[in-house]
């Protein structure tokens, strides 16, 4: 009795869980076309590109039909100085959006877009391409002579004086006379010296001898000598 309640309980859990992710899948396949947004796949001139004049026009490729309701695209293009280069109102075309351009740039060029996509949501971007210009051409002037380096005419080398030096020999005879004078100078001076210091002293010896008494002769006040 128990196998037979068992059974069905277990089989209807099954089919109930089929059924849910049967419900799960085709909710998941019917929401994802719902959510995708366009997206643009390519541009001429195509980001990134280098070219040698500004285009007449620019085009975007998206992925889907975009709306072509009036002011829903908006294209702005500008050079590198921010001056813009738009020519006219963009026009729509399926997923073709078309934005005619005027003036002349150089250099990068800034694009920056905004549609609205097939599922109603607007979707935005920007990209760059690079406008080369013709180069300006060098201006080339005769070319002036290099200046010639003149050489100074090297002075002639003024002939130094010769010296002449004196023999030795002579040197010596020169100072020979002086030597000889202060030897005699100095030998002079010795002698005068010592005359002075002579003469001096024998004046005070003759001086001293003069007051001392002869020998044996009796003084006032001394006594007579003894008789022997």
């Amino acid at each position: 009795m128990s196998h037979t309640i068992h059974k069905p309980l277990h089989a209807r859990a099954w089919a109930l869980l089929a059924a849910l992710l049967v419900t799960v899948g085709a909710t998941l396949a019917t929401a994802s076309p719902a959510h995708a947004h366009d997206e643009l796949l390519g541009s001429d001139p195509a980001a990134g590109s280098t070219l040698d004049a500004l285009p007449a026009q620019l085009t975007l490729t998206f992925s889907a039909e975009i709306a072509d309701d009036e002011g829903a695209s908006v294209v702005e293009v500008t050079d590198a100085a921010g001056a813009s280069l738009t020519g006219g109102t963009p026009t729509v075309q399926d997923n073709v959006l078309t934005q005619p351009l005027a003036g002349a740039a150089s250099g990068a060029v800034q694009v920056l877009w905004k549609v609205v996509s097939s599922d109603g949501h607007p979707i935005s971007g920007e990209f760059t391409f690079t406008i080369a210009g013709a180069a300006e051409p060098t201006p080339t002037g005769t070319a002036s002579p290099a200046p010639t380096e003149t050489v100074a005419p090297t002075e002639s080398a003024t002939p130094m004086p010769a010296v002449t030096s004196e023999p030795a020999s002579d040197a010596g005879s020169t100072v020979l006379p002086w030597v000889i004078a202060g030897v005699l100078a100095l030998a002079l001076i010795g002698a005068v010296v010592y005359l002075l210091v002579s003469r001096s002293r024998r004046e005070k010896a003759l001086a001293g001898g003069s007051a001392t008494p002869a020998a044996g002769t009796p003084q006032p006040d001394s006594e007579p000598p003894a008789d022997r």
